[in-house]
């Protein structure tokens, strides 16, 4: 199963890519991205927030058409994306995507890329996705990444402490054992040569961003 949760940022076309028809899948609207998800006629499983970007006419609307309705006020501890994240999480699903959380306010924006932090030892693979980017982390370890058309550049990015020890194969760009330390450029914009590539590294997180023009 794969969720898909669509936030209130700028309105993103990844939402046009998904389709009601999958029966292996959630949707989940956060705040106007309730709306965004109406306006593509698909009815998500579960809304979260305080809805103050919409209004009292859409929100009853949306609340006739939806199973799970959770309203926060404003005033509270978490964002409305972290608590749908939460919930998401419990259903187990297999993957999440977030959409429509980049492009506008960047303070939204960083708040919702610490979350993939926050929850990167929740077993589920989240990445955050627009029609330029996929954001993501990962931790010590291999991981194999695919060449994608759509997306040509590859960058990784040190969170919190230095990644150690980090090798790169297939790109480009390749690296052996390399320290890639907090605030260093040297990872980004990097392509695939090949149809799969592989980023391994012995300690830290790190942050993946595929990207196009």
């Amino acid at each position: 199963m794969i969720i898909h949760i669509v936030g209130a940022g700028p309105k993103s076309n990844t939402i046009t890519e998904i389709t009601q028809k999958d029966e292996n899948q959630i949707l989940i609207g956060v705040d106007n991205g309730a709306h965004y998800l109406i306006e593509e006629g698909l009815i998500p499983e579960a809304i979260f927030g305080d809805f103050d970007s919409l209004s009292n006419e859409n929100l009853e609307k949306i609340k006739g058409l939806v199973p799970n309705v959770f309203i926060y006020p404003p005033e509270k501890d978490e964002t409305d994306l972290e608590l749908a994240i939460q919930w998401a999480i419990k259903q187990k699903p297999e993957e999440i995507f977030i959409h429509c959380v980049t492009g506008k306010r960047l303070d939204h924006e960083f708040g919702s890329i610490t979350l993939l932090i926050k929850f990167m030892n929740s077993g589920v693979p989240i990445k955050i996705v627009d029609e330029y980017n996929e954001i993501y982390v990962i931790l010590q370890g291999t991981h194999f990444i695919s060449k994608l058309q759509h997306f040509k550049y590859v960058s990784f990015f040190s969170l919190g402490a230095n990644v150690v020890n980090l090798t790169l194969k297939g790109f480009k760009y390749p690296l052996t054992n390399h320290l890639l330390e907090i605030g260093s450029s040297l990872c980004v914009s990097n392509e695939l040569l090949e149809s799969e590539g592989s980023i391994s590294f012995s300690e830290g997180i790190a942050l993946v961003v595929r990207s196009k023009d």
